[in-house]
């Protein structure tokens, strides 16, 4: 029996245009776009259609937006194919869309919620004042290093472990400056600032995750159909009492994402489908474990790669 989980992508997958051929062409799509934009009252499904870009890279608008953009593709995917996954997880912003999948939160209440905590994460430091840079080809055990020499009594340290060799940092703008200065003098040449308005998954996201507790304090969390392997942890949850701490934490920790992908494989994972826009996890995927197919699914003709 072939193990399969659905995975899901986080921010800087967006793009305009997104979900607009599975709106075209399946009304199961097309209604969860229209729910979307009555559970925020404003109209996600043109800023997802259209764009403009601009608006649509903007983190408030983002995150519902890729959160509606995947749900939609999973929605026809079920429909279509009937297709089930053994596991689910997603990138950050993605684990809200692996909780949708699981049935333990409302699609109206996580599209809300994804609004609130992409506004809390922009308010909690100024823009310019906090920054993320990718640094390729090095050992987590240097890079504490690195962000540790780099700190000068500001804050940076290690914030997407994406797959070998490439990590994500995050932190004050002047700690991330100086340790891609450090890390290129040590010999790591890869090492670049990444278009992003806040330092994700840094401490100095921790006000934001104490706000969004508020948010989720009222929301029904339902039973698990299937476990999530969550970004704090890289561990399957399935205890539904566990999942709004879990959320509260991974705003301002760091995302573990080869580590959950390998305890994917661990279980016996061996298909991921990427569920969602763009080809950054399935990917990522290929190079955590080459033994392993990901797929992905984001339009009509993503589709018909799935089988039952």
């Amino acid at each position: 029996m072939t193990k399969r989980a659905f995975i899901f992508p986080g921010q800087g997958s967006q793009y305009p245009g997104m979900g607009k051929d599975l709106a075209d062409n399946f009304p199961v799509a097309r209604h969860l776009f229209e729910e979307a934009d009555d559970a925020l009252g404003s109209k996600l499904s043109t800023l997802c259609f259209d764009g403009p870009e601009e608006q649509l890279k903007l983190t408030a608008n983002t995150q519902p937006a890729i959160l509606t953009a995947s749900i939609a593709a999973l929605r026809v995917l079920q429909a279509e194919t009937g297709v089930a996954a053994d596991y689910l997880a997603g990138h950050s912003l993605g684990e809200y869309s692996a909780l949708v999948a699981a049935g333990s939160i409302s699609f109206a209440d996580a599209v809300r919620t994804v609004r609130a905590r992409g506004t809390f994460m922009q308010e909690a430091v100024p823009v310019g004042v906090g920054a993320m840079a990718a640094i390729l080809g090095v050992e987590p055990d240097m890079l504490a290093e690195i962000c540790a020499e780099a700190s000068q009594g500001e804050e940076v340290s290690p914030a997407n472990f994406n797959s070998p060799g490439q990590i994500v940092i995050a932190g004050h703008t002047g700690a991330v400056n100086r340790a891609i200065e450090i890390a290129k003098a040590r010999g790591f040449r890869k090492a670049m600032l990444l278009p992003v308005s806040a330092p994700f998954h840094s401490s100095l996201m921790v006000p934001a995750g104490e706000r969004l507790a508020g948010v989720l304090e009222p929301i029904i969390v339902n039973d698990l159909c299937a476990p999530v392997v969550t970004n704090v942890e890289a561990k399957p949850n399935s205890d539904k009492s566990r999942v709004k701490e879990l959320l509260v934490r991974q705003v301002s920790a760091p995302v573990l994402w080869d580590a959950a992908v390998r305890e994917m494989v661990a279980l016996g994972v061996t298909e991921f489908v990427e569920i969602g826009p763009g080809k950054v996890l399935s990917g990522l995927v290929k190079r955590i474990d080459k033994g392993v197919v990901a797929k992905n699914v984001e339009d009509a003709a993503g589709m018909k790669t799935i089988g039952g």
